[in-house]
């Protein structure tokens, strides 16, 4: 007997909700429920009335279970609509993340040189540390961060992603 082999990937779901208290607490309890990880969480009011928001979340999952996510959301009394990323196409994801580094001398000076590299802004400056913002795309992020890391990396704060599809046409 052959078992079926399911792997799992990275989707990037969009839900429009109604801005009301407990929807992501609605929403993260359907996840914890299930069993299912959020990698990345990001919500914001998208609307001038302030009554609606966009959540974004990106999970890992074989397709089955993708699938099944997805409905539960849109069952989800609040919930105006799901999209994922993923699979609806081209697609353009971003972060921001905080960097603080410390370093006096050549790793001074090796930070600067890379963070114009990396096009990451400084954002306070001391004669110990930097504090550093970068946005792009989570693989940018992560390879500043490593190289940071060599430099003396103290601290990192993200954002988490968010994402949006590519043309003219709302999702």
């Amino acid at each position: 007997m052959r078992i079926k082999e399911t792997t799992s990937e990275r989707h990037v779901l969009t839900v429009t909700v109604d801005n009301e208290a407990g929807i992501l607490a609605k929403i993260a309890g359907m996840f914890t429920a299930r069993g299912y990880n959020i990698d990345s969480l990001t919500v914001a009011d998208i609307s001038t009335s302030h009554d609606v928001s966009r959540i974004t979340i990106v999970t890992n999952g074989p397709p089955e279970v993708i699938d099944q996510i997805r409905a539960q959301l849109e069952r989800l009394v609040p919930v105006h609509k799901v999209v994922d990323l993923t699979e609806a196409g081209p697609h353009v994801e971003r972060e921001l993340a905080l960097v603080k580094v410390a370093g006096v001398g050549e790793k001074r000076v090796e930070a600067l040189r890379l963070a114009d590299i990396f096009r990451a802004k400084p954002v306070d400056t001391t004669t110990t540390s930097f504090i550093f913002e970068i946005t792009g795309a989570p693989e940018k992020i992560d390879s500043f961060v490593g190289l940071m890391r060599e430099l003396g990396l103290v601290e990192i704060g993200r954002t988490g992603i968010v994402g949006m599809m590519r043309g003219s046409e709302e999702a």
